[in-house]
């Protein structure tokens, strides 16, 4: 149940951010565009004498530059942030990180079964040492006090990141490293593989001849 629980706040919160990283830029680039479309709209029509046409980009252009958005790119990159940590350990989870398993896949079953344990906890101890000193570094910038640029946030916050999200990788690698040692199982994702696909192979050839 916690386990479920867990998997689902790790996918909602990765999905979360990217959808909200992948709005805000597209509302900054729309904003930035529009802004250089309204003035040279209305220098085009005030040239031409379309006073109407001029008056009309001109107040679009005002209201579009009073829309402040200079702290949109330093939230992305906080969200990207974020979003890279928690994402590690869903990759963990999922069997989609990168591996090299040439000379792993020469050695004999019970051999490559104690090197892939090994490597597993060597990751686990890894992440744990860098949520330890991830955790000492948030606690240094909480007594700092020190804020972003920007949006002036709490850099403690945005440093956050670390700790939890390798945390919870350090949590994904043991979780891993038991499952395998009960069945010898690892997860796998087939990058071939489209959902989807197999649904629609299934359905009747519309265009095939009866």
């Amino acid at each position: 149940m916690f386990s479920k629980l867990l998997d689902r706040l790790e996918e909602a919160l990765i999905s979360a951010l990217m959808a909200g990283a992948t709005l805000l830029i597209f509302v900054s680039v729309v904003q930035r565009y529009s802004t250089d479309l309204a003035i040279s709209l209305s220098k085009w029509a005030a040239a031409h004498h379309i006073m109407a046409l001029a008056t009309g980009a001109k107040a679009v252009f005002t209201w579009l530059i009073s829309i402040d958005l200079t702290w949109s790119q330093e939230l992305c990159i906080f969200m990207f942030v974020w979003m890279a940590k928690f994402g590690a350990a869903y990759g963990v989870r999922t069997g989609v990180h990168v591996g090299v398993d040439l000379a792993l896949n020469k050695l004999e079953t019970r051999s490559k079964h104690k090197v892939v344990l090994f490597g597993l906890l060597a990751g686990a101890f890894f992440t744990f040492v860098v949520a330890a000193f991830g955790t000492r570094f948030v606690i240094h910038m909480w007594q700092t006090g020190e804020t972003s640029n920007d949006l002036e946030a709490p850099m403690w916050f945005v440093y956050l990141a670390i700790p939890c999200g390798t945390s919870l990788m350090c949590f994904r690698f043991l979780q891993v490293a038991y499952t395998f040692s009960k069945t010898g199982e690892l997860p796998h994702t087939d990058e071939s593989h489209v959902e989807g696909l197999e649904e629609a192979s299934l359905l009747p050839d519309v265009g095939a001849k009866p």
